[in-house]
């Protein structure tokens, strides 16, 4: 099922899109849209070759909203961000993704003056960030992000990067480095000096580092500090390949266990 969107898909609260037993296409259209909503759910679709409409061109923007998973989706080559989620939006859950041939991937705050991203949660979990990418896997300003279990196959500037202090933990990922000397390091900071960054807290934890991969710590460890029950408790990076192998939409059949 392929369906191209004239303009942008507008969600509302207490949703669920389910590509579940299908093959789901959004390609060579708009993309969806998650605004001043909650509870939305989106789960086993395929979206690619977004164009720009009404809206920039990103596969899914999520605009001030809150408790919203994003699951089991393949996503590439769209104008813009494959996910961007700005202006207050968090309780925000990535997971099971497949990401692939995209410039700017996943942006989670959009604005160096826009202070009211700083309560913005985000956990991003068990994708596989493949072939084809180049940065912000993710990118983020302001809150705390939990990046946990995924596997980084491919980079071609950074994996992880971020501007205004935020926190990241990153715990049992596995980074695998490009094979050129200057794109060995997994995160990138923006607009601070390293007297300022080197204030932000941002901890590797478990991670597997691979091909000269290494990530830059700062901060003190868990500075900030969420309640522990919500956050998902991280394997070792050995095993982020074996928890992502199923990254992306299921190929599910109608009566069978997916």
């Amino acid at each position: 099922m392929n369906i191209k969107l004239s303009k942008e898909l507008i969600m509302s609260s207490h949703k669920t899109i389910d590509g579940r037993g299908h093959h789901v296409h959004i390609s060579y259209g708009a993309g969806i849209t998650i605004q001043f909503i909650r509870n939305v759910i989106i789960h086993g679709i395929r979206i690619h070759h977004g164009i720009r409409t009404n809206s920039d061109g990103d596969g899914i923007s999520i605009f001030g909203s809150t408790d919203v998973w994003i699951d089991h989706v393949s996503m590439s080559r769209c104008t813009d961000g494959l996910i961007d989620a700005i202006m207050g939006s968090t309780a925000i859950t990535i997971s099971n993704c497949h990401f692939t041939h995209h410039n700017d991937a996943i942006l989670l705050g959009a604005s160096d003056s826009y202070s009211g991203d700083h309560l913005m949660q985000v956990t991003v979990a068990f994708n596989h960030f493949g072939q084809g990418l180049v940065q912000r896997m993710p990118r983020c300003r302001w809150g705390f992000f939990h990046v946990v279990n995924n596997d980084y196959t491919h980079w071609r500037l950074y994996a992880i990067g971020g501007s205004k202090h935020p926190t990241i933990i990153s715990q049992g990922n596995r980074f695998i480095a490009p094979p050129e000397s200057h794109l060995k390091q997994v995160t990138k900071r923006d607009y601070a000096t390293k007297g300022e960054w080197s204030k932000w807290t941002w901890r590797s934890e478990n991670d597997l580092m691979m091909n000269g991969a290494f990530f830059v710590q700062s901060g003190k460890p868990r500075t900030k500090k969420p309640n522990r029950k919500f956050m998902i408790k991280a394997k070792p990076g050995a095993v982020a390949t074996r928890m992502t192998r199923f990254a992306g939409a299921l190929d599910c059949k109608p009566g069978r266990k997916c």
